[in-house]
């Protein structure tokens, strides 16, 4: 039987932090971190217990800090160059090496998180990582890189400003001049020539809300000059990129999350990622917001799955704001109609605002409804970020990363729902609200069905808004009704964005079982997979089907025809 995917992302330096009384902008001895060995085979296996089939540890690899390792013979990052106490997660320093915030033992940090993956796998889960392909820490150094590979930039020409050959991007003649960052140093940072910054930043005053703490790497576009390329021979960063990519993937990686993909040529992925699968069995999901580019990485660019922000995550949060209609929604599948299977829904992840945050619905119970389409609409993956299921605030001000409806990804923190969950290492939520334990609760039931129903991992789907349009009885604002079908199974999903319980008619058109092709009027043995409840029933086109949805939630019925 084919399983749906289902991503579990989470940092481990957040996820094993169980300090209570964590300090704004403190350092690792004031606040702590969480390390691998917080992934215990308990953990584990409570993680999978919601459905997961795929891990996507974030921020593994070693990325710029203002915690001082040089006495393990880590070269030390300025302080102006880093974001947050812990640094960005995204600003890697060395691709061939693994956060020595992460283990317990720093020397033997690579040797944990290949315990790591292993632990994974005995859990019945795949391993992914982040592939950070467009830029890197400005004092990028790779202190354990594999004999025969040369470090970035190590033979790039400093005075043109672009080389096909060049590792990065230069600005000739001038000093990078910074005019904020932590001014904590004995000594100014200096740059010169000053490197082109990584969100294609071409001066050499960077603002503070440029990515300025990264510089771009040079994959042979000359965008000064028109964006004309030089991909023949293959760059200098491609092969270098594809050792980085081959050495994880030998750990027993299995798949890549690659940060900002589409700001990397699409000739890179379309030589790389084929490269890479004749190799080994891993899949690649890109970051990506242009949907004008999704059919082009798809099938030009090989990868597995993209990120569907712009369009279903980006529809659910107004219609759980009531920005927008429930209708809405229809929109979404429309638009990347023959690549939907390709498509990730997710409603958080790290660079987003929390659910149950001021700035976005207020109550993580709003996201039930959200997470019924985003799981069960089609077959392709869904993604929940570690705190979601426990209705994690994002209100906390970290430090860098100031109150602003999100998880810090700069600083060392810890996040009350997942401690009290971890509940000191029993995993069994504990100290969970009641609330908080029907929410995990609720999140287990959708994502379970959503990983286990044929009818959902490879059935066919059918939108049922357009026949309900003049139906008095059904709320188009709030509520959002398919079907989906396999063999002689059918759901019945009828997702429920108000706050209020309603009674609703679901009108159930002739088109609908000839699309579908299973037979109007034919007694079947309904299921409420949320509760279990069973009766007999049937759908027809003849009159609506009448169903109460609770609050926040909704009903997923399972009509099963002998």
């Amino acid at each position: 039987m084919k399983n749906k995917m289902i991503i579990y992302q989470v940092m481990p330096r957040l996820f094993g932090n169980l300090n209570e009384t964590p300090v704004k902008n403190g350092s690792l001895a004031q606040n702590g971190v969480g390390k691998f060995s917080a992934f215990t085979p308990l953990a584990l296996a409570k993680i999978r217990e919601l459905g997961t089939t795929h891990i996507w540890y974030t921020g593994v690899i070693e990325h710029a800090t203002q915690t001082d390792y040089s006495v393990y013979g880590i070269q030390r990052d300025h302080a102006a160059i880093v974001k947050g106490k812990a640094g960005s997660p995204y600003a890697i320093k060395d691709y061939y090496d693994i956060d020595p915030d992460l283990a317990d033992s720093i020397p033997d940090r690579v040797k944990e998180f290949e315990s790591l993956i292993e632990r994974t796998h005995e859990a019945g889960m795949k391993v992914l990582m982040d592939f950070v392909p467009n830029h890197v820490a400005r004092q990028y150094h790779s202190d354990v890189r594999l004999p025969f590979v040369e470090d970035l930039g190590q033979q790039d020409n400093h005075f043109k400003a672009f080389d096909p050959h060049n590792n990065f991007y230069y600005l000739p003649d001038q000093w990078l001049e910074l005019h904020f960052g932590d001014k904590d140093e004995d000594f100014e940072y200096s740059e010169f020539p000053a490197k082109v910054t990584g969100n294609d930043c071409f001066t050499a005053r960077p603002g503070k809300n440029d990515w300025y703490e990264t510089v771009k790497l040079n994959y042979g576009v000359d965008y000064l000059n028109g964006g004309a390329t030089c991909f023949d021979p293959h760059p200098d960063t491609w092969k270098k990129m594809y050792e980085i990519l081959k050495f994880w993937a030998q750990k027993g990686v299995d798949g890549f999350r690659c940060d900002m993909a589409e700001m990397v040529p699409v000739a890179f992925w379309n030589w790389v990622i084929p490269e890479i699968k004749k190799e080994f069995e891993v899949c690649f999901i890109a970051e990506i917001y242009n949907p004008w580019e999704y059919r082009n990485y798809i099938f030009n660019g090989h990868f597995d799955y993209l990120y569907d922000k712009v369009g279903l995550y980006d529809t659910l949060r107004d219609v759980m704001c009531r920005n927008k209609p429930a209708t809405d929604i229809s929109a979404c599948w429309q638009a990347v109609e023959g690549i939907q299977d390709k498509m990730l829904n997710f409603l958080e992840n790290h660079d987003e605002q929390r659910i149950a945050s001021d700035f976005f619905a207020g109550q993580p119970r709003a996201g039930i409804p959200a997470l019924m389409v985003s799981a069960l609409m089609n077959v392709n993956p869904v993604m929940i970020y570690n705190g979601q299921e426990l209705g994690e605030r994002g209100m906390d001000e970290e430090g860098f990363s100031g109150r602003d409806g999100r998880t810090t990804i700069f600083d060392y923190w810890s996040m009350e729902s997942v401690r009290n969950w971890i509940n000191g290492g029993a995993c069994d939520g504990g100290g969970l609200t009641e609330e908080q334990k029907e929410l995990r609760e609720q999140y287990r039931r959708i994502l379970t069905i959503a990983q286990q129903k044929q009818s959902v991992t490879q059935g066919n789907f059918h939108d049922l808004m357009y026949a309900n349009g003049g139906n008095d009885s059904f709320d188009l604002r709030t509520q959002y009704a398919f079907l989906r079908r396999y063999r002689n199974e059918v759901l019945l999903v009828v997702a429920n964005f108000s706050g209020e319980p309603k009674q609703t008619r679901v009108q159930i058109p002739a088109g609908a079982f000839e699309a579908l092709e299973f037979e109007d009027n034919k007694p079947a043995i309904v299921t409420d997979l949320l509760t279990g409840e069973k009766n007999v029933s049937t759908l027809t086109a003849a009159y609506p089907y009448s169903v109460e949805v609770p609050a926040f939630s909704g009903k997923i019925l399972k009509f099963r025809y002998k």
